[in-house]
């Protein structure tokens, strides 16, 4: 069913690069080393593995399978599937969800530009956390700077989208994704050799499962769901350019298992240095910008580790985007044929619209609100809360319980015993365990739960 015509991935590590850089974002690197910290660090350790491949895992299969066996973005890929159905209505959801996740998420990858900046130029090493929170908040209520990163970082997507699946988005993913795995492996090295290293990887490795709670699990499943970038459709996008040598099983279990590996690596890199410099590993979401920076003008070399950490955070960022972009770029190149720069430009444009606003909200902005909430944290919260596990929840249901078994059979390459064992869990988990499991994420976001 798949169209011949159709752009592919040239090479199985494209397909590994382009999918992990998906999946790896400021989820893996900011997010899930404040979620550990405010949730007991080892047991949410677990609980978020477990959920990553009891979730995680069957859905991701599931886009992978929609996307290659249709060959279609996600907006034709229901429509193929589920021809005069309201299935259709789930590539809508992902389109906007990735719109507006776009949007904001710019204007946190333009201030770890700004960080870039600052750690290569003006690192006067501040220790204060006054001090350091006082820096942070007059940037970013700023009227440009916050928005000229955000403009230049979506200018770096452009660049790269415009020239296509392989020679733009492989060909750079091939180059970011190991070099991002190059700085992860050099600041674990130099987390490990800190004076207090054995205490951050204690609180990180050794389950302390009296620190649970009932939001610690909901946070772990939010952490597993939304780390892998799933209901957005952009791994039903990049499906529709696999070959069909790639094999999906194994490529959804490394996926998910180097999406995993790089959040316990930022754990590592992390907790050490949190715990060497008395520092509180329950500080939150202000751990990158306000905590870390603190940490950095104590170390030695600190501009060089400032620097490379930002780096990292902007590489991370950037792999993102990227597959966010490419969501809406394939529905119009494909369904309204535009030449894809053309459809680059008004995806880059519209994103650099409300990239803006959203950069705004912080400063001259900041007194708009549309239910109580500022620009920034409306397109957050309805992306995040509503759209991004409603669109899951419809596409494990969708592959579980709408689509042939022969096509799952056929796509995930069920054919050795082991597979057929593989295919039957993967069925369960997406007929009863992921639906239901979004929801409850779905309910608690929307304030229900």
């Amino acid at each position: 069913m798949q169209q011949n015509n159709r752009a592919q991935f040239a090479t199985r590590l494209g397909v590994v690069a382009v999918t992990v850089g998906s999946a790896v974002g400021l989820g893996n690197i900011w997010r899930f080393p404040y979620e550990a910290g405010v949730n007991g660090g080892g047991a949410f350790l677990l609980l978020n593995l477990f959920f990553v491949f009891v979730i995680g895992v069957p859905v991701m299969c599931a886009e992978f399978v929609i996307g290659r066996h249709t060959g279609s973005n996600v907006r034709s890929a229901f429509r193929r599937l589920a021809p005069g159905s309201a299935w259709s209505l789930v590539g809508y959801i992902g389109i906007t969800a990735s719109i507006l996740i776009l949007s904001f998420y710019s204007v946190v990858a333009g201030w770890t530009m700004e960080y870039i900046y600052r750690s290569l130029t003006d690192f006067c090493g501040i220790r204060s956390a006054t001090a350091l929170h006082d820096r942070f908040d007059t940037f970013a209520s700023s009227n440009w700077r916050p928005v000229m990163w955000t403009l230049l970082f979506l200018l770096c997507n452009y660049a790269i989208l415009a020239r296509g699946v392989e020679k733009g988005i492989e060909k750079v993913s091939n180059i970011l994704m190991p070099l991002l795995f190059i700085i992860l492996i050099a600041f674990c090295i130099n987390s490990l050799f800190m004076p207090d290293a054995g205490k951050g990887l204690s609180f990180l490795f050794r389950p302390d499962f009296s620190q649970l709670t009932p939001k610690s699990v909901l946070s772990a499943m939010g952490q597993a769901f939304f780390s892998l970038s799933l209901g957005l459709g952009c791994l039903i996008t990049y499906a529709s350019y696999f070959s069909r040598r790639t094999p999906l099983m194994k490529t959804a279990f490394l996926t998910a298992s180097l999406d995993s590996f790089v959040a316990i690596m930022a754990g590592v890199i992390i907790f050490p240095a949190v715990f060497t410099y008395g520092k509180e590993p329950a500080a939150g979401p202000k751990l990158v910008f306000e905590v870390l920076p603190a940490i950095f003008a104590e170390m030695p070399l600190g501009a060089l580790w400032s620097t490379l950490f930002f780096l990292l955070l902007f590489l991370a960022s950037l792999t993102s985007t990227i597959s966010m972009s490419e969501i809406s770029i394939a529905c119009m190149c494909d369904d309204l044929g535009m030449k894809r720069r053309n459809a680059t430009r008004l995806n880059i444009g519209i994103a650099m619209a409300f990239g803006t606003l959203c950069a705004l909200s912080f400063g001259c902005l900041g007194g708009v609100r549309v239910f109580g909430m500022t620009l920034f944290n409306l397109f957050d919260y309805v992306s995040s809360n509503v759209l991004l596990p409603l669109g899951g929840m419809l596409i494990s249901i969708f592959a579980g319980w709408r689509l042939n078994h022969a096509v799952l059979k056929g796509e995930l390459d069920a054919t050795s015993r082991g597979g057929r064992i593989f295919l039957r869990i993967l069925i369960f988990c997406m007929r009863y365990v992921a639906p239901p499991c979004i929801l409850i994420v779905f309910l608690a976001g929307i304030g229900v739960l």
